[in-house]
């Protein structure tokens, strides 16, 4: 994460540009891992930092904090965040690197929301406050081949490819066919070009951290995805983007195939079917997202489908569902 130059330095900017907002305040660094966000915090003037994470990564944090000289202004806690008691009874600002894939997936935001709830003061600032899911369509044909099924029938070492593709309907001579929908139902979490996009992106939800509720986690939420040309649909990519509005200038970092990489890729649902498009024709989607009820760091998603024409051969409609676990 140290490495992903779009995360790490949107956090500094937001931070060292913005002495005004953080000089002599009270800073809560929620999952503080290496605490590179609580030393930020420092150098923009911030009275007291206090950092906290669940992590044996606490330890080697103290020991960087250390040789940094800065152990007078940050305070690291090891423990929940639910658990432990702060220094302070109230926070000037939060600030949290809580982000997981697909935004929300093994993510800490309700840890964040919790610790608004109770420490943050009437009018104090999160860092970052806004977060907003984008999806969009895109051609993905021979991965697809690769993810689910090939046609070329070839016995394998193992049940992972042949030459090219994935055989599950042959691995070692034994039909593995019903893992087909088993691997459909896993999200892959990877990097998407750019080109591949077959639709115009669809803005699915923002949510604004200083409103939001753990309730608002799960969601069910239509919306279409207008086609840029005819091609082929074969799954459904999302990103998310991060919105640091408390700033003197407003920053903001994307997570998406248009911009630079990041360590959260983007996040690919392949659907069942592949839809026939023509350019200008929509598709009409409802994205359904909550905890996994035995995990809440887990996802249950859903996600349906139609593309309505006036041909009736390219007509389709579907409802895939996924676990991110």
């Amino acid at each position: 994460m140290l490495k992903d130059e779009v995360r790490t330095r949107s956090y500094m900017n937001a931070i060292v540009q913005n002495k005004h907002l953080f000089k002599d305040k009270v800073v809560l660094d929620v999952g503080c891992g290496t605490a590179i966000l609580s030393m930020f915090a420092v150098k923009a003037g911030a009275k007291h930092v206090i950092g906290v994470d669940m992590s044996t990564i606490i330890f080697k944090a103290k020991e960087i904090v250390k040789v940094n000289r800065m152990e007078d202004k940050i305070t690291l806690i090891q423990g929940k965040m639910e658990e432990i008691e702060l220094p302070f009874p109230k926070v000037d600002i939060i600030i949290s690197e809580w982000m997981g894939y697909f935004l929300l997936y093994e993510s800490m935001l309700d840890t964040v929301l919790y610790a608004r709830d109770k420490y943050l003061e009437k009018d104090g600032l999160i860092f970052p406050d806004k977060a907003t899911i984008f999806v969009c369509g895109i051609e993905d044909g021979d991965y697809k081949d690769e993810k689910i099924g090939c046609k070329c029938h070839k016995p394998v070492f193992n049940a992972n490819t042949c030459s090219q593709h994935l055989v599950w309907d042959n691995v070692y001579g034994f039909d593995y066919s019903p893992l087909k929908e088993t691997a459909l139902s896993e999200p892959l979490v990877d990097t998407v070009e750019v080109k591949a996009a077959v639709t115009d992106p669809a803005s699915v939800i923002t949510l604004d951290l200083y409103t939001c509720t753990t309730a608002d986690l799960a969601f069910s939420i239509p919306f279409s995805l207008k086609c840029r040309r005819d091609d082929f649909v074969h799954a459904l990519v999302a990103w998310f983007d991060i919105d640091f509005t408390a700033c003197h200038k407003p920053i903001r970092f994307s997570t998406g195939p248009h911009t630079k990489y990041t360590h959260w890729k983007q996040t690919v649902f392949y659907i069942k079917e592949v839809l026939t498009v023509q350019q200008d024709e929509e598709i009409t989607c409802n994205l359904v997202v909550k905890p996994n009820e035995k995990n809440r760091r887990d996802l249950d998603i859903e996600i349906d489908y139609k593309l309505e024409t006036q041909d009736p051969n390219r007509q389709a409609n579907g409802s895939c569902t996924y676990k991110m676990c």
